[in-house]
């Protein structure tokens, strides 16, 4: 009795180029060959188009891009990053503050006092935002 082992199946060269033939020729898709041929693995057609066909009928993104295009995207990645350094650095000093307004408030016991003119103040500069 076997336990888990798989049979291998061995296909000759002429019976691969005819695969690559009626699929580049006929139109037939890879699905429907799979099935009417009863080849199991869903990767090995296409590996025999990749070395006996034309790569064409393949599953590929082709990106083309000039070189003004690369220079902005690289433009693009590195203000990206700038700004990500900056939003860091700023949610830092935020907490720092919001940390140091805490203690401040439990040490001069004026805890609520103390965030409420701080809120009244940064509303005089800026009155959309409510902190």
């Amino acid at each position: 009795m076997t336990k888990g082992r798989k049979e291998t199946v061995r296909y000759s060269d002429c019976f691969k180029l005819s695969i690559v033939e009626e699929i580049e020729k006929n139109g037939l898709s890879i699905a429907n060959c799979r099935r009417k041929y009863g080849i199991g693995g869903s990767t090995t057609i296409q590996k025999r188009l990749k070395k006996y066909g034309k790569n064409h009928l393949l599953n590929k993104i082709v990106r083309v891009e000039t070189i003004d295009e690369i220079g902005e995207l690289q433009a693009l990645k590195k203000e990206l990053k700038a700004l990500k350094e900056a939003f860091a650095e700023t949610t830092l000093e935020n907490k720092v503050y919001k940390t140091y307004f805490q203690i401040l408030g439990q040490e001069t016991g004026m805890g609520d006092e103390i965030k409420k003119k701080l809120e009244q103040e940064l509303l005089k500069y800026f009155p959309k935002q409510k902190r």
